[in-house]
């Protein structure tokens, strides 16, 4: 869900300094400081969909839910914790780093990489099990966004590929969100040209669908808090 960037042969003498500057920008954005002591903290840990590729950093999923979650009056931060490219197994090796150290919550959006390139239903689904083990070892309360697969890939891969979900959301006891691009795939009016990454408006509408799920996420974080 990503177009290869590719180095002109200028830039090996800067790719230390230019890996620091982006190094220091990931961290900002995985790392923010709590504003109040009671403001819920929830990571969106995913890819393109997540990072907000192709889109102006105020209309990416997480800050269109968080202002969407504040607007219901909600105290939260939102952190936006996306690579383009991501597959889970890469999210799952930067899960301990992806996760700030006060996070009450998260949203699970991976992948759409993983089916794009074909992989085996069955290594996804090993690598988001290991990451639900890890945020369950934690103690984060998780909800677990879907994917399809594209059509092309044939019935029985893309049949195999949905039953991901909705099997590792029963088997870790975690909320379910079934398509995160519910309501905005297929719809050019919500697409960008590449057909694969939402719009700022079908951001929009894919946080109109998946608030009322996040709203669980926070009270089920309440509950850990309380309890």
């Amino acid at each position: 869900m990503e177009r290869a960037n590719v180095c002109p042969p200028a830039c090996p003498r800067r790719l230390v300094a230019l890996f620091a500057a982006l190094w220091l920008g990931v961290a900002g954005l995985s790392s923010p400081a709590r504003a109040e002591q009671d403001e819920t903290v929830i990571v969106v840990l995913g890819d393109s969909l997540t990072a907000g590729y192709g889109l102006p950093n105020d209309e990416a999923f997480p800050s269109q839910l968080e202002a969407a979650l504040r607007k219901r009056g909600h105290k939260v931060r939102v952190v936006n914790a996306g690579v383009s490219g991501d597959t889970t197994a890469a999210a799952l090796r930067r899960l301990d780093w992806a996760l700030t150290g006060d996070a009450d919550a998260v949203i699970v959006e991976l992948g759409g990489n993983d089916a794009l390139q074909g992989l085996p239903p069955g290594a996804t689904k090993n690598a988001l099990s290991e990451i639900l083990e890890k945020l369950e070892a934690k103690g984060l309360p998780v909800l677990l966004a879907g994917m399809e697969a594209p059509r092309n890939l044939g019935k029985e891969y893309v049949t195999a590929f949905g039953a991901i979900y909705p099997a590792l959301a029963a088997r870790y006891s975690v909320l379910l969100y079934p398509f995160f691009l519910e309501g905005a795939a297929l719809n050019a009016e919500l697409m960008q040209k590449d057909g694969i990454h939402p719009n700022g408006k079908g951001v929009t509408v894919i946080v109109d669908n998946i608030l009322p799920k996040v709203e669980a996420l926070m009270a089920a974080s309440q509950a850990n808090e309380d309890g």
